[in-house]
């Protein structure tokens, strides 16, 4: 059961792995805004957790099926509609159940899962553990105003929680101007990132065995850094903006896995990216945003 459970899984993981390198040459594009550009992860973190696609003649696996990888068709509601799964391996001749090739990989992946499945779990309860641990060491902040806490437990500003996310600061900064701090945690907790950063870790946790995941995540975390900064400062001029990335250097790098802290990522990439930022006009959000979807459709679908 739980081999033919990890054959899936490992092939989710090699598709994924593919999307996530075209997602990377697309990221390299500066010209196309991070606030947009971000959505882009949706592709591999998706491909790694979804094993069934639309099918599609315009889906890239069309291309990449006359060489390999075959589609296996799990539900046809219509000629014109249906959903298949992708196999990578090609190690089976059949499916639902698995019947393999050859013998031995039935024992191969038989032993594989139970590998697979226990550090899994070990890095989700480990992850847990840290989590609770972290939103008890903030428990004892002191309340500042509205959502706004001190504690003298964290070294930089970030924004703790999920569903009553609250921005602690450090104790030191009561007295000091914040203006520009608490505008990006406030826009951290609009976009709903510490959402999204911790459904990343969990599903890297699944795939941690691909070290391509673990790179995805970093650069997924670091782009939500700058999609932040971007919809923070769209209404900022220059004056403010270089402001804004002044206050960014003073603030030392946030070492939280679970908070979406205001010196997150790296600070030389975020204050260039502040600098030279462009508003965008409603016809280039509107052309960007059909870009994104199009390359989303194109990556995401099976080929027919």
């Amino acid at each position: 059961m739980f081999g033919e459970f990890f054959y899936w899984i490992f092939n989710m993981s090699i598709i994924a792995s593919f999307m996530g390198l075209i997602v990377l040459l697309i990221r390299q594009m500066r010209v196309i805004p991070r606030r947009i550009a971000v959505f882009l992860w949706a592709v591999p973190f998706l491909r790694m957790c979804i094993p069934v696609g639309l099918n599609s003649p315009y889906s890239l696996m069309s291309l990449i099926s006359r060489f390999t990888t075959r589609t296996v068709t799990v539900y046809q509601p219509a000629d014109e509609i249906s959903f298949s799964v992708t196999n990578s391996l090609m190690a089976a001749n059949s499916y639902f159940p698995i019947t393999y090739k050859v013998n031995l990989l039935e024992d191969v992946f038989a032993v594989a899962s139970l590998i697979w499945l226990t550090v899994a779990l070990a890095i989700i309860i480990a992850l847990g553990i840290l989590y609770f641990t972290t939103m008890h060491e903030i428990n004892s902040a002191k309340h500042l105003r509205d959502n706004v806490y001190l504690s003298e437990k964290v070294q930089s500003p970030a924004v703790y929680g999920i569903f009553k996310p609250k921005i602690i600061l450090p104790s030191s900064y009561e007295s000091e101007d914040n203006r520009y701090i608490l505008k990006h945690e406030n826009t951290h907790i609009r976009r709903g990132d510490n959402l999204w950063r911790i459904l990343a870790f969990l599903i890297v946790s699944i795939h941690w065995f691909n070290p391509l995941s673990w790179i995805f995540l970093k650069l997924f975390l670091t782009d939500l850094e700058l999609a932040c900064d971007e919809s923070a400062i769209t209404k900022y001029d220059e004056k403010h903006r270089k402001e804004y990335a002044k206050a960014l250097v003073d603030i030392a790098e946030s070492k939280s896995l679970f908070a979406s802290a205001f010196g997150g990522a790296k600070i030389r990439t975020r204050v260039e990216n502040i600098l030279s930022y462009k508003r965008m006009t409603w016809l280039s959000l509107f052309g960007f945003s059909v870009l994104i979807l199009s390359v989303i459709i194109v990556l995401l679908t099976n080929a027919e």
